[in-house]
């Protein structure tokens, strides 16, 4: 892991297409502003890691016989774009 210390304004750059900026420190929480395209995903880590665990309690409750509806349901779903 790579490990920067940053004032409030300064900013590091990920790639060519994505900056994080220190907003401000207020006590032990640091507000940080993410510039990055649309294309790329910017999600809070303890939520992701929370979805992902209801995804696979939820998918361990499935019984063997719902899933080719379930699968079937998901191909019938538009796509974006």
């Amino acid at each position: 892991m790579l490990v920067l210390a940053r004032k409030v304004g300064q900013s590091i750059v990920i790639g060519e297409s994505i900056e994080l900026t220190v907003i401000e420190v207020r006590g032990e929480q640091v507000r940080i502003g993410i510039d990055a395209p649309r294309t790329i995903s910017v999600h809070r880590k303890e939520l992701l890691e929370q979805i992902r665990s209801e995804n696979l309690q939820a998918a361990q409750q499935l019984k063997s016989d719902e899933l080719p509806d379930v699968l079937k349901k998901i191909d019938d779903l538009p796509t974006a774009g």
